[in-house]
C-alpha cells in the first residue's frame, strides 16, 4: 500500500501556464499511452496543442504535485476558445456555446489513482467556470469510443462512468466529436469518436 501523501495544487491561467507547457506535455504523452486514449504523442504536437490555454485569459490548468513531482494536471476553458472540432456538437445543437464551459483532460499517474485527486479536479474546474462565465448554462467534456472487444483493452479494464455520473455528468450518445491521432499499435492518424458528457447548471447556478 501506497504510504500517506500531501497532494499540492497550483492553479494558473492565460500566460501563467507558459512555464508548465513541458512538463504537462510529458504527463499527457505518458497518461494517454493508455487505454482507452492508446495515444503516440509527440512534444512538438502537444506544445501546440496546450499553447490555446496560454491565449484564454479565462482558461485554467489546476497542477498536482507531490513532493515537488507532477503527478497530475487538469484543464479547462471556454468552449468559444475551443478548437471547432469541439464545438461542433453543440452548434449543431443550437446551443450557444459561449454560455458552455470545456473541462480538458483530468489525468493523474497510475500509482497516485484512487486518491480523490480526481474529485478534486472536478471541483476546482466548476468552481472557476462558474466564476468566469456568469451566463454558465453547461460544463461539458468528451471520452473516447473504444469496443469492448478492442485488442488493446486491459483485463478488468473499468470505465470511469460511474464517477462521472457521481459528479454530476451525463453522457450524451448523440453527441460525438470527431478527432483524430495515432494510436500506439498503428503507423498513421486514424479518426476517433468521443462522446460528450454534460452537466447542466441552472439559473442560479445551480444544477438541475
Amino acid at each position: 500500500m501506497m504510504k500517506d501523501f500531501e497532494v499540492n495544487y497550483t492553479q494558473v491561467s492565460g500566460g501563467e501556464v507558459r512555464p508548465y507547457l513541458e512538463c504537462l506535455a510529458d504527463l499527457r504523452i505518458t497518461v494517454f499511452r493508455e487505454f482507452p486514449y492508446l495515444y503516440q504523442g509527440s512534444k512538438d504536437y502537444e506544445l501546440k496543442y496546450l499553447d490555446v490555454y496560454t491565449k484564454s485569459a479565462n482558461s485554467l490548468v489546476v497542477l498536482a504535485q507531490v513532493e515537488g513531482q507532477l503527478v497530475g494536471a487538469s484543464t479547462c476553458l471556454p468552449m468559444s476558445a475551443e478548437a471547432k472540432e469541439f464545438q461542433q456538437p453543440f452548434l449543431d445543437k443550437n446551443i450557444d456555446v459561449s454560455q458552455v464551459f470545456y473541462f480538458g483532460e483530468s489525468i493523474i499517474l497510475p500509482e497516485f489513482r484512487g486518491r480523490k485527486i480526481g474529485h478534486h479536479f472536478f471541483k476546482l474546474r466548476e468552481d472557476h467556470a462558474l466564476r468566469s462565465l456568469k451566463s454558465l448554462k453547461m460544463t461539458t467534456f468528451c471520452a473516447v469510443d473504444r469496443e469492448p472487444s478492442h485488442p488493446l483493452r486491459p483485463k478488468g479494464y473499468r470505465p470511469l462512468d460511474v464517477f462521472w455520473n457521481r459528479m454530476g455528468y451525463q453522457k450524451q450518445e448523440d453527441m460525438k466529436v470527431s478527432y483524430s491521432w495515432r494510436d500506439v499499435d498503428q503507423e498513421n492518424e486514424t479518426q476517433k469518436l468521443l462522446t460528450c458528457w454534460i452537466k447542466i447548471w441552472g439559473a442560479e447556478n445551480e444544477t438541475v
